[in-house]
């Protein structure tokens, strides 16, 4: 069985390091809801390559310094 891969994020630390931006100023920036701004910062939610740039853009940064992806080796070691 393989891991499932992960994308984690930093939305919520950057919202409150510039201005303390509301998840809606941020859905409204990028042309989301504000539900969905809500799920990808709970990790429940993974958006698409287009909405990552979006939100990166948003707040200056690159895609790799809001968003992080990892995945753990599959646990079995074969080819």
């Amino acid at each position: 069985m393989t891991a499932t891969p992960e994308i984690t994020n930093h939305i919520r630390r950057l919202r409150f390091e510039h201005g303390e931006i509301s998840q809606q100023t941020l859905a409204d920036r990028v042309g989301v809801t504000r539900q969905t701004i809500l799920a990808i910062e709970a990790n429940k939610y993974s958006p698409s390559l287009a909405l990552a740039f979006r939100i990166a853009r948003a707040f200056n940064r690159t895609v790799e310094e809001v968003f992080q992806f990892s995945s753990a080796p599959p646990g079995d070691g074969g080819a």
